[in-house]
């Protein structure tokens, strides 16, 4: 006859105790599943925080690389306004440099602009027959020919000079069948002037000639020159543009 086997039952006993020499022992009994389950649990609470601190490691890491990648990012950025705001200064500078030079083109400009206004003006002066046409003093009579067209006669000493009243081009050298000879001098703008003397004449055709040149010189006690100007083609009074000052 068989005897069944009867399970024996296995308890853990754990001790606690103390260094004190009236402390007393105590025991527990603890069954096997429950200690194991401790066991366990504790190895899986220092698993997790091994893995916690692990990934926590690794995440402070990232962010210490990724602050340094972005604190190496902004000294980049820093650098480039750097050498940027060098490069603005320079390029004030050259601008400045340029304003100052316009401004000099520029005062350059209007002074020239002046001067050939002035010497335009100057020129246009010159080429008007405003001046008198007789060196010295002389006395005038203001009259008309048979034609009608107007004539200034002029009387004056020996060794007095017929000049020319503007600038121009002795266009005429003819003799004169009442006065000896005359010059017509074409100003190239309109006006030309006649001058009508017995006088020794100075010029040729084709002479270009300034104001003031002489045309004639008077010979002989009371020489008369006859003074004529013509405006495009049209005979009208010496007076109406001769400037007499005195």
């Amino acid at each position: 006859m068989v005897r069944k086997g009867h399970k024996r039952k296995n308890n853990h006993v754990v001790i606690v105790t103390s260094d004190a020499t009236d402390s007393k022992v105590r025991q527990f009994r603890v069954r096997p599943w429950i200690l194991q389950t401790v066991i366990l649990v504790q190895c899986v609470i220092i698993g997790a925080l091994i893995g916690f601190f692990l990934y926590e490691r690794d995440v402070w890491a990232g962010e210490l690389q990724q602050t340094e990648s972005e604190n190496e990012a902004i000294a980049a950025l820093e650098q480039e306004k750097a050498e940027l705001e060098g490069q603005i200064a320079d390029l004030n500078g050259e601008i400045d440099d340029l304003n100052v030079k316009i401004g000099i083109l520029s005062e350059t400009v209007t002074q020239k602009t002046q001067t050939e206004t002035q010497l335009s003006e100057q020129l246009e002066k010159q080429t008007m027959p405003t001046e008198f046409p007789l060196t010295g003093k002389a006395s005038m009579e203001e009259t008309a020919e048979e034609n009608g067209n107007p004539i200034c006669i002029f009387t004056a000493s020996e060794g007095s000079m017929v000049v020319a009243a503007a600038s121009g081009s002795v266009i005429v050298v003819n003799e004169d069948p009442e006065y000896g000879n005359n010059v017509w001098v074409d100003h190239g703008n309109g006006y030309t002037t006649i001058y009508r003397s017995a006088g020794e004449v100075k010029v040729k055709q084709g002479e270009t000639v300034t104001q003031g040149a002489t045309l004639f010189v008077i010979t002989g006690e009371g020489g008369k020159l006859g003074y004529q100007v013509t405006r495009d083609g049209a005979y009208i009074s010496p007076m109406e543009i001769l400037e007499i000052s005195g």
